[in-house]
């Protein structure tokens, strides 16, 4: 069997796994069954491949027949990614008033979708009036229609709430950054084509127009 560092956080492998029969899942996922701990290490010794326990805590044991080094790259590399992403989402703030105008409340959510398309979050925060605090379902109402209009674009993570005098909600992006910005760039290279093709057949147009030298 292949022998490999591991730290204390990784699961058990091939001669580590001190128990005396596991539930042993194959290379494709399918389900062998529960199995002596020796098969399970020569089904995985003849496949070349390691045994790992994925979930210790299961009676028995579970183990999968695997490619360990594939498995840890792979995870470490989706861990890599969701820093990424978590570090580069921004929360955007959008801000109302409950007596809010219809051309007003269409820039907020022109502005929240600009935030969306973009890969951030937007907190969208309603700022009451005096009295007005004394309404919070007129609040709530705004907020869900909000929502609503920008469903395309985001999802509600978080529900209307107050937080002193003013009521908030969190809309998280539909898109991450990277497939936001990948999305942003590869419309940019469509635009930029488009225009290079467009020019040739402006030029022509341009020289049939002109008046034939005398």
């Amino acid at each position: 069997m292949r022998s490999e560092e591991q730290a204390i956080s990784d699961p058990r492998t091939n001669d580590r796994i001190r128990v005396s029969e596991v539930r042993l899942v194959g290379p494709s996922g399918e389900q062998v069954g529960v199995v002596p701990i020796d098969t399970a290490l020569r089904l995985a010794a003849e496949a070349d491949l390691d045994l790992v326990e994925v979930a210790p805590n299961s009676k028995p044991p579970v183990a999968k027949i695997m490619d360990f080094g594939k498995f840890k790259y792979e995870a470490a590399q989706k861990a890599k990614e969701a820093r990424r992403n978590q570090a580069n989402t921004v929360l955007k703030e959008v801000r109302f008033r409950l007596k809010i105008d219809k051309h007003d409340y269409e820039t907020k959510v022109k502005r929240a979708v600009g935030f969306l398309e973009q890969g951030d979050k937007v907190k969208a925060m309603i700022l009451f009036r005096g009295r007005e605090q004394s309404r919070p379902e007129q609040g709530v109402r705004l907020l869900q229609q909000f929502a609503e209009h920008i469903a395309e674009y985001g999802t509600v993570e978080s529900n209307p709430r107050i937080d002193g005098r003013n009521m908030v909600m969190v809309i998280a992006p539909l898109k991450n950054k990277s497939e936001a910005k990948a999305e942003q760039n590869a419309r940019r290279a469509e635009e930029k084509a488009s225009r290079r093709a467009e020019k040739p057949a402006a030029d022509s147009a341009a020289k049939a127009a002109e008046p034939a030298a005398e």
